[in-house]
């Protein structure tokens, strides 16, 4: 696509500034330690850091539009990079200069047909926040309009002029960085960038659809219906389009200012466990989840006393940013909560490597060693209390086991994007709601569910196994007895004088087999069953005797013979 001037302005400084430090990183960090001078990238590696980071902050803030929502997604990923780069992205907010009013007011009545005037009572030309992509207004609808939508106060949103420009010439500059950083082995055996900027622009792209936005929203409302936990605002479609977006006002406390929490008489702690365990509900249960649920997009409503006291629910808003998890990735993201909740390393680095969160080429065996010291040591402990480790102690961790963090053989998989932000947004926003909040405590609720199903699961694919393989020895003998039949009528030619010896003792092993199968197929599901049906599960472990009895006395027997 043509840019006019200014588009190719802003697509040359983009690929400016990652040129650059690509450049700069590929001199510190690859370079120099080739030539044995390692040492002198490291020692200015942290002001190095900040240097890039602080220039991103101030090409983001100047740029505004995708590069806004770059900067959030890097302030986020705690997971990958230093903190010397995310604590100085933490600030960058997506709030940006308005646009003229006279601007937005042109779009708004194209696309709504009308004069505002006319599609609102009232609509207050001050904006109540100004983002990168769009800016939202309040207003009012006409009477007739509220008794068919049931509310009146609602507010706008309304795309910024020439977005669609901004936006289409950001992702060719992000696409082609992708790219050029994807030649980069150390970069391309962690992640499929490529693949990853599409990703980034498919979500960026149903961003500014706001029909896409508002179908999501709905969705997302019958996923909770019913739900006391949970409000989402009400849509009018009525004046709803792909550039602009009427929802139902449902303004109230930031779910991040303590202070008015306190001052309603909530407990920021109930908040913060709610809302991790709303959002766990998304990823693990549900597998439609909000992708971009950040301080300024959640609201504690205080709401009248229901039947179970609740005097508050949780409203999320910005319906822009939504995840889809299949049923294979949420059964393995299962697998990894579970892995979580039982401290079990190796288990957990299992369940990494299903989630491709693992190189193909990792030597897991450290690794597990790794994880299984670290739950043994920090399982279960919140974040408050980590930092109240004696230092010496994780020190002697350090020591130990830090080669192996430092070389953790992680990758970022496909379409796992918005699954690490929303864990992230969890873990963040729940620790600043509660310093205390220990996310063991959210997940275990989740993991004993897990495990109950779990347990019924691995009863039926057991009997499923067993089932089959008893199948197959059972037609073994059949089957060598058809091969003893084309022996004896000479269809196929043997040169052994005791084949027929070595078949019938065969014939007598597969029998003792079956037998050996039945006996460990009831013994176990007879242990499994024993932690919910005691009656039925003693009943399976006394039957298992029988084939064992035939196991043991037939090879007695055939010991005897022999």
């Amino acid at each position: 696509m043509a840019y006019d001037r200014r588009g190719r302005v802003r697509y040359r400084r983009i690929l400016r500034f990652a040129t650059r430090y690509m450049v700069e990183n590929w001199w510190f960090e690859l370079f120099l330690p080739r030539i044995g001078l390692a040492h002198f990238g490291a020692r200015g590696r942290v002001r190095r850091w900040q240097r890039m980071s602080k220039n991103f902050y101030h090409l983001a803030t100047d740029l505004g539009g995708l590069m806004i929502k770059v900067g959030q997604f890097l302030s986020s990923r705690l997971d990958v990079l230093p903190p010397e780069v995310t604590r100085e992205l933490e600030g960058l907010q997506d709030e940006v200069r308005a646009e003229d009013f006279a601007d937005i007011r042109a779009l708004a009545e194209s696309e709504l047909g009308m004069a505002l005037e006319q599609a609102y009572e009232f609509f207050d030309v001050t904006p109540l926040a100004a983002a990168s992509l769009g800016q939202v207004h309040r207003a009012r609808l006409s009477p007739e309009a509220a008794a068919d939508t049931g509310f009146a106060d609602v507010v706008v949103k309304v795309q910024r002029p020439g977005i669609d420009m901004i936006v289409d010439i950001d992702l060719s500059a992000l696409r082609r960085v992708a790219r050029r950083l994807n030649r980069v082995k150390l970069v391309s055996r962690r992640v499929d960038l490529p693949a990853l900027a599409e990703e980034f622009a498919q979500t960026s792209l149903e961003e500014i659809d706001y029909l896409h936005e508002a179908q999501s929203a709905e969705r997302f409302a019958e996923q909770f219906e019913g739900d006391a936990r949970v409000r989402v605002p009400g849509i009018a479609w009525e004046r709803a389009t792909r550039r602009v977006l009427t929802l139902q006002d449902v303004s109230a406390i930031k779910v991040n200012d303590l202070v008015a929490l306190r001052a309603a008489g909530i407990d920021p702690s109930a908040v913060a466990l709610d809302f991790a365990n709303v959002m766990f509900d998304q990823l693990f249960i549900a597998g439609f989840f909000h992708g971009d649920a950040h301080p300024g997009n959640i609201f504690v409503t205080p709401v009248p006393p229901g039947e179970d006291g609740r005097d508050w629910v949780l409203t999320f808003v910005d319906f822009g940013m939504m995840g889809e998890i299949s049923d294979t990735l949420r059964t393995r993201l299962q697998g990894f909560l579970i892995a979580v909740a039982a401290r079990d390393g190796r288990r957990l680095v299992g369940s990494m490597r299903e989630l491709g969160v693992l190189l193909p080429t990792a030597d897991t065996r450290e690794l597990e060693r790794t994880m299984s010291a670290l739950f043994s040591r920090f399982g279960g402990v919140s974040f408050t209390d980590l930092q109240a480790v004696d230092p010496r102690e994780l020190r002697e961790f350090a020591a130990e086991f830090g080669e192996t963090i430092r070389m953790l053989p992680f990758q970022l998989p496909e379409n796992f994007l918005l699954v690490i932000r929303a864990v992230s947004l969890i873990s963040g926003l729940a620790s600043t709601l509660d310093p205390e909040f220990n996310i063991w405590n959210a997940v275990e609720p989740y993991a004993g569910e897990l495990l109950k199903d779990e347990r019924g699961g691995v009863v039926g694919a057991f009997a499923r196994e067993a089932v089959s393989t008893v199948g197959i020895a059972a037609r073994l003998p059949g089957r060598l007895d058809g091969l003893i039949t084309r022996i004896e009528d000479g269809e196929i030619a043997v040169e052994t004088p005791r084949l027929d010896q070595r078949v019938r003792q065969l014939e007598r092993m597969v029998g003792r087999v079956v037998s050996a199968v039945l006996f460990v197929g009831l013994l176990v599901a007879g242990v499994l069953l024993q932690r919910t049906d005691a009656v039925f599960g003693t009943v399976l472990m006394a039957a298992s005797a029988i084939p064992l009895l035939h196991a043991v006395f037939a090879g007695l027997v055939t010991g005897r013979r022999g």
